[in-house]
């Protein structure tokens, strides 16, 4: 009898690549908004709505639900919506584990980099480390103690949180997003470049999650990001170097971005370093450690 691993945010690109590495060994199932295969099951975040059937034999949630942290401006309302689509969605997980009766074997949440703040320095962050005092930090420090809840009140054996660095995938995300620029010539790195950019291959995020769901002793905050760091400059230059186009622009300079994203600018124009070694240390290894090489596996496909 296979166990039963219940995945929120069905549709994102880590969730359907982590779906290919556990369909073998788990009976996998999708909490979605609409459903459209077998193993799909409806909620509404909103409305509070449940399709509890989801939850029989559930021994494991991996909790990836959560709206694009760059995709709109930062309005008010927007900013409601990013924590709302966290938070209120694990509130939503855990009430109904309350009031089916049910104990999991493990709650595995998405959580961010960001935790340590938006910030560009020199310092390079560890798990031990106090979260930063930005808009993006709050998010992760709620995102976080939404997931603690389940070990607290009893609804999970161990909690396990990902801080999950910018995802590499040809398919969706940012350097999907670069790329268009990139191929016409016209790529440019953000502001001073100089901001480090936390970075994951899409293979390594999704082997991270399978780690941590097969290995009982991974519990509490892991750094999900290569352990080679770069900066925005470097990952423009090196992605322009795999796909072998020039790069002759000028950076786009910081008031730009600010006039189009406003505050979201931020989270573009700073970044700082942070240390996988403690996920390394539990006995994970990289398939993708090296930039380039990463990059070529992603953009060289036949």
């Amino acid at each position: 009898m296979k166990e039963v691993v219940l995945i929120t945010g069905a549709n994102g690109m880590v969730a359907q690549e982590l779906y290919k590495k556990l369909e073998k060994e788990y009976s996998v199932r999708f909490l979605t908004r609409k459903k459209q295969r077998d193993n799909d099951f409806e909620w509404d975040i909103k409305n509070g709505t449940i399709d509890e059937s989801a939850f029989e034999n559930v021994a494991h949630i991996i909790h990836l639900a959560g709206a694009n942290i760059s995709e709109k401006r930062w309005t008010d309302e927007r900013k409601k919506e990013l924590i709302s689509s966290r938070v209120d969605s694990a509130r939503l997980l855990l009430d109904t584990l309350k009031k089916k009766n049910i104990k999991l074997k493990s709650f595995i949440s998405a959580s961010g980099i960001n935790y340590y703040g938006t910030i560009t320095t020199e310092k390079i962050y560890t798990e031990g480390d106090e979260p930063g005092n930005d808009f993006l930090s709050e998010v992760v420090v709620l995102w976080e103690k939404s997931a603690d809840d389940f070990k607290e009140q009893n609804l999970a054996e161990r909690v396990v949180k990902i801080r999950t660095a910018v995802v590499l995938s040809e398919k969706e995300g940012a350097l999907k997003k670069m790329l268009p620029t990139i191929n016409l010539g016209i790529g440019s790195p953000l502001g001073s470049g100089k901001q480090y950019m936390p970075w994951i291959h899409v293979n390594d995020i999704c082997s991270i999650y399978e780690f941590a769901l097969k290995n009982s002793h991974i519990e509490g905050a892991y750094n999900a990001n290569s352990p080679q760091h770069t900066t925005n400059e470097n990952l423009t230059k090196k992605i322009a170097e795999v796909v072998k186009k020039p790069l002759f622009m000028p950076n786009v300079p910081s008031f730009v971005l600010k006039l189009i994203f406003g505050e979201l600018a931020d989270a573009l124009l700073e970044g700082s370093r942070a240390s996988s070694q403690k996920i390394q240390n539990a006995g994970f290894q990289f398939e993708f450690p090296d930039l380039k090489t990463a990059l070529e596996d992603l953009l060289n496909k036949k």
